[in-house]
């Protein structure tokens, strides 16, 4: 009987696994786990009969797919067999790794049960039972592969059929897709168009009524046109008769107006006349604001005025209290806005003898000068075209242009960007009307900056004299400043 030693079993294990390994690549890093069942069935052992397999789980999904295909959305509908067409391609390469495996089991077997039948030509009697009993056991496993290679072929078939249906599925999803696409697109086309020819429509609408509405006015115009023509051809308004004797009237009153103030004036000088036989001159100018007064002889043997010494008085109408104008001692004066309302008089001394003159009646204020100067009141700064006649007395050659600003601070007169004088007010500051000077008066103003300086500046206009006076007062006095002229006490402006 033949002994097997311990020696040769390793040098044979060892060259039967050295003749198997050399040429297979095994899938995994064990060995199936088996275990011989009844009627010597080898049954591959479960781990978890709780873990479904990758056919279970498509076949799941697939029905879901079906089941909730209604209800999806088709962009859902096409994320759905996408998944489904990943899980196909996925369940085909472990099929196909599967296969791979498979055929490394059969090379395996093949090359265990060569080993085998050689093993059981050199073993002895006693030991032969056993390999016999291994090839039996080899034999019996190449069945059971062989039924799981059909059962794999046939899965195979089947996962191959389910991935073909999910990737016909997907294509039909995405021309779906691309179908709803192109509908949506067309429809917003469809809507942008009708909301583009309701929008013009609307304008052409809009403009139709516009011209329409524009055309009916111009006709209704032209109807009442020619009915107030006709209207007034064949019946004539009284109002329009009331209007015109209305005028008419006005008219006559304004003659007779002026005429009585031209009787009352003669008037007065003829109850002088007959009340003093030597009062030998009289006044003569326009009684108002913006006009001068001239003293001139009323009869041939009148004296030289120039031999004679002249005083200029305001007098109140309401209690007769007298005021001297100081520096009025000229035969011509031109009245400024605080002679206003009120009579002025000028005494008239030759030697020892006095000769008393006055006006007819209170000095008239200028027509739209007080407006004038309202307007002029809203300005920070209002500024006036003057010409420099006298500095400090002093007669100036130049006739060169200055620029007077009134502002509600100060008062500043300059040339160019030359500044001859620039003062806030302050008591000591004067300013009024030139006091004589001819013709020229009623355009002139005195202006007394400070102690040391002194002007006398002329304007373009009467107008422009008195709205400087008028307004400098009015910003003096918002400061708390009377602003007049030497001597005068001034009243508070309005």
């Amino acid at each position: 009987m033949t002994r097997i030693s311990r020696t040769y079993n390793d040098t044979m294990q060892r060259e039967g696994v050295s003749a198997v390994s050399a040429d297979v690549i095994f899938a995994s890093s064990r060995f199936p786990n088996y275990k011989i069942g009844a009627n010597n069935q080898i049954v591959e052992a479960v781990d978890d009969p709780k873990v479904l397999s990758m056919r279970q789980v498509v076949a799941c999904e697939t029905a879901q797919l079906l089941e909730q295909q209604k209800r999806l959305s088709v962009r859902d509908l096409t994320n759905k067999f996408e998944k489904g067409l990943a899980a196909a391609a996925k369940l085909s390469e472990e099929a196909r790794l599967r296969e791979a495996a498979s055929l490394e089991k059969h090379v395996l077997l093949k090359k265990l049960r060569d080993a085998l039948e050689e093993l059981r030509g050199r073993v002895a009697e006693r030991n032969k039972d056993d390999v016999e009993e291994a090839i039996a056991m080899v034999e019996a496993l190449a069945v059971q592969l062989t039924q799981r290679e059909g059962e794999l072929i046939q899965e195979k078939a089947e996962v191959k059929k389910l991935a073909n249906f999910l990737k016909q599925a997907s294509e039909d999803a995405k021309k779906l897709v691309n179908q709803e696409r192109a509908f949506a697109r067309a429809e917003i086309e469809n809507a942008r168009e009708a909301v583009q020819r309701v929008e013009e429509a609307l304008q052409e609408h809009e403009r139709t009524s516009r011209a329409a509405g524009k055309q009916d006015l111009e006709e209704l115009m032209k109807e009442v046109q020619e009915a107030r023509r006709i209207k007034m051809l064949h019946q004539p308004s009284k109002v329009m008769d009331m209007e015109h004797e209305l005028q008419a009237l006005r008219r006559q009153l304004a003659e007779k107006s002026k005429y009585s103030i031209l009787l009352q004036k003669e008037l007065a000088i003829s109850k002088k006349a007959m009340g003093d036989s030597s009062n030998f001159y009289e006044i003569d100018g326009a009684e108002l604001l913006g006009s001068y007064l001239r003293i001139q002889p009323s009869c041939d043997t009148a004296p030289d005025l120039s031999k004679c010494s002249i005083q200029w008085y305001r007098i109140a109408p309401e209690g007769g209290k007298k005021e001297l104008i100081s520096g009025a001692t000229k035969s011509v004066y031109a009245p400024e806005p605080f002679d206003v309302g009120k009579i002025l008089q000028a005494d008239v001394n030759l030697d020892d003898h006095r000769i008393t003159l006055t006006t007819t009646g209170p000095i008239d204020p200028a027509a739209g000068l007080g407006s004038y100067v309202e307007a002029l009141v809203r300005k920070h700064d209002v500024e006036f075209n003057v010409v420099l006649t006298q500095l400090n007395g002093v007669n100036h050659p130049s006739e060169s242009i200055h620029a007077l600003h009134v502002g509600k601070m100060r008062i500043k007169l300059c040339k160019g960007k030359n500044t001859i004088a620039k003062e806030f007010y302050s008591s000591s500051m004067q300013l009024c009307g030139v006091r004589g000077g001819g013709n020229a008066a009623a355009q002139a103003l005195f202006w007394q900056a400070t102690k040391d300086l002194s002007v006398v500046l002329a304007f373009e206009s009467e107008r422009d004299r008195n709205a400087a006076i008028m307004l400098a007062r009015r910003f003096a006095f918002d400061c708390n400043i009377v602003l007049a002229g030497p001597n005068d006490r001034a009243p508070s402006p309005n």
